[in-house]
């Protein structure tokens, strides 16, 4: 599983976070996708990595501009963990 984050500009209200979110869900396949405009970040959870260019037409698309984009492993976390 892949975590990637998009540092977006232009997010100003609730409305913008949910068009941001829709548009990854309709353009990818991903397990979960969070936006925030407080902090600017679009955060997108796959099995696959996802192909920079593709974020970044997706987000140009709505008429907001990608700062950065990075992608690191991402692990669900277990209540109970054993060493």
């Amino acid at each position: 599983m892949r975590k990637i984050t998009v540092k977006t500009e232009g997010m100003m209200c609730p409305m913008c976070e949910s068009h941001i979110c829709d548009v990854f869900r309709k353009s990818f396949l991903v397990h979960k996708v969070t936006a925030s405009r407080r902090t600017g970040e679009a955060v997108i959870l796959a099995d696959q990595p996802i192909c920079k260019d593709a974020l970044n037409k997706a987000v140009d698309s709505t008429g907001y501009k990608v700062l950065q984009i990075s992608e690191e492993p991402w692990q669900k976390r277990r209540l109970f963990h054993r060493s």
